[in-house]
């Protein structure tokens, strides 16, 4: 079916022109009634309208529209620009042409928004890495000065402000070799070493293991009714066992006095298993959750820095769970708790012939 929307500039020159030299023709041959001369007229005011218009198409028009394509591009006219310029770009109409530079200024609004969002982060995240730093340092420094200007030989407080030097010092090293490891993870420098294990094993070693912290706070450490039968997974089990104690870690710290930190696994789809760490905490406020895993966030500034931590865990865990190309996510509710949960891939089966 006949379009006027895809007409090229020679095919839009040659209907024009066309449309001009008919009633115009048919004007002459009424008038003069000679047929030969009707024709000539025909053929000339066709060639000239033709070419002036296609010359009006191509120099104010068209030329105007290559600008525009060169510059929203930013390029310089190579061989296959400019084999796209003479060729396609000519059979598109200016409706299309719109289209495309539509298209283009949303890619750019989107890419601005996208830009003054990551420079808000960087802000947020440089503040954040400051105060984390200065504070160790402001304390060390207190405790330094302290000692030198005479504490030193005081017996009563210098073997008490050197331990508290001391875990300070430990404080700053655990945040700088927690950078250092998210930089590792980014880059991909950090090699995942795959092997295959039972899931459920390793949750139980990661509960004896803060078993002690979970005592102090009567939290029993349990694996969900159901949920014992084996699942073997295909992944770097030192990083999973990093992601569980600090999941688990998180559970107990925030978890309340004689609770419970539950595990729970589900094959999904035979590919992958999911595994998930719930407890009865107090439950993170749903505005908190899309960015609970970037670095430094906190959902309550002083009952985090009261329990610890440098306020990367998460974003750690997030990093070692995408480097193994699997999703990590979180469910949270005021007073009832928070689930915790991540996939790995399944141990691939072997058919035995």
């Amino acid at each position: 079916m006949f379009s006027a929307k895809n007409l090229s500039p020679q095919q839009l020159s040659a209907l024009t022109a066309l449309t001009l030299s008919v009633p115009i023709t048919l004007g002459l041959y009424f008038f003069n009634h000679t047929w030969w001369v009707t024709l000539i007229s025909f053929f000339v005011i066709f060639l000239g309208s033709f070419g002036l218009i296609l010359f009006t198409l191509q120099t104010f028009i068209y030329r105007k529209i290559k600008l525009i394509y060169k510059l929203i591009y930013q390029t310089k006219a190579s061989k296959r620009e400019e084999f796209y310029y003479k060729n396609i770009l000519p059979q598109k109409s200016i409706d299309e042409v719109r289209e495309d530079v539509e298209k283009w200024a949303e890619q750019r609004k989107e890419e601005i928004e996208l830009l003054q969002q990551n420079e808000a982060f960087r802000k947020e995240f440089l503040q954040n890495l400051s105060h984390e730093l200065k504070t160790p340092i402001f304390a060390i420094q207190g405790y330094v000065d302290t000692l030198l200007n005479g504490a030193l030989h005081n017996n009563d407080v210098n073997k008490k402000f050197l331990q508290s030097t001391s875990r300070n010092i430990d404080r700053l090293v655990n945040l700088v070799d927690d950078l250092d490891e998210i930089s590792r993870l980014e880059s991909g420098e950090q090699k995942l070493h795959y092997q295959d294990f039972i899931i459920q094993d390793l949750v139980k070693e990661v509960y004896d293991t803060l078993y002690l912290t979970a005592k102090e706070k009567e939290i029993r450490c349990v694996i969900k009714k159901g949920c014992e039968f084996p699942l073997a997974v295909n992944a770097d089990k030192e990083k999973i066992r990093q992601v569980l104690i600090n999941l688990v870690e998180n559970a107990i710290k925030y978890g309340k006095q004689h609770g419970m930190v539950e595990a729970s696994f589900y094959n999904v789809d035979g590919k992958n298993v999911l595994v998930e760490i719930s407890d009865d905490g107090s439950g993170i406020a749903e505005e908190h959750l899309p960015r609970l895993f970037e670095r430094f966030y906190r959902t309550d500034l002083a009952r985090s820095r009261k329990v610890g931590g440098s306020g990367l865990g998460l974003s750690i865990c997030k990093h070692i769970i995408e480097a193994h190309n699997q999703t990590i996510h979180v469910r949270s509710k005021i007073d009832v708790g928070s689930t915790f949960g991540f996939t790995l891939a399944a141990k691939k089966q072997t058919i035995k012939l």
